[in-house]
């Protein structure tokens, strides 16, 4: 990594310290400025880095670009959930089409796939009676929709030609399956930390995943 990509990546460290730290306390308008500021200094890491192809850094630098919008939208004092949705849709779609960029071993992705199909099968039932119970079920369409995206994504990532890619693919699974058992099954005051926290975690490490 360049000189400038280290500092920019340390630059988002430290603001997502302090979105965590406001998540955690409970003060909304700080996170407001630290969850999409966050995003920009990973944006930026991402520009500056000397990635393995440029190719990959293109469509990552679009789905970092998804992120920070998709964020913005959840954000929103307005409910702007399928808005939201829709923009880390695009955002995985981008992340998938780069690590096919860059190569794809078929017996990886189909591997992860099966794995993937349990896990959807466990949470989706909790889920859609969850958004269905709450008169939201014009919302279950685009949930389905993204969780097969989503799925599209760590299947692409485990099959690229650095299987490490998995890891911050799983985070991101993981934080977005949070965020749909808080909405609509049962909301746990630890799950906005974690949710944060696995995020940030997860878009870092798919930033870094461009230099290996």
């Amino acid at each position: 990594m360049t000189v400038p990509a280290v500092a920019a990546l340390g630059l988002a460290g430290v603001i997502a310290a302090a979105d965590w730290w406001a998540v955690g306390t409970g003060r909304k308008r700080l996170e407001y400025v630290f969850k999409p500021a966050t995003m920009l200094a990973l944006i930026a890491c991402a520009l500056l880095l000397h990635p393995v192809a440029a190719g990959e850094r293109a469509w990552f630098v679009l789905a970092l670009c998804l992120g920070a919008a998709g964020d913005v939208l959840l954000m929103l004092p307005t409910d702007r959930f399928v808005a939201g949705l829709g923009a880390f849709l695009l955002g995985h779609l981008a992340f998938a089409s780069g690590f096919v960029a860059g190569g794809q071993s078929a017996g990886r992705v189909a591997a992860v796939a099966v794995v993937l199909a349990i896990l959807a099968a466990l949470l989706l039932p909790p889920v859609v009676r969850g958004a269905r119970r709450q008169g939201q079920s014009r919302v279950v369409p685009a949930l389905l929709a993204y969780l097969l995206v989503i799925g599209v994504m760590v299947a692409t990532a485990f099959g690229s030609r650095q299987p490490l890619a998995v890891v911050p693919a799983m985070l991101f699974f993981g934080s977005d399956s949070l965020i749909a058992l808080r909405r609509f099954v049962s909301p746990r005051p630890w799950m906005s930390l974690a949710v944060i926290v696995s995020y940030h975690l997860a878009q870092a490490g798919l930033v870094l995943w461009l230099t290996l």
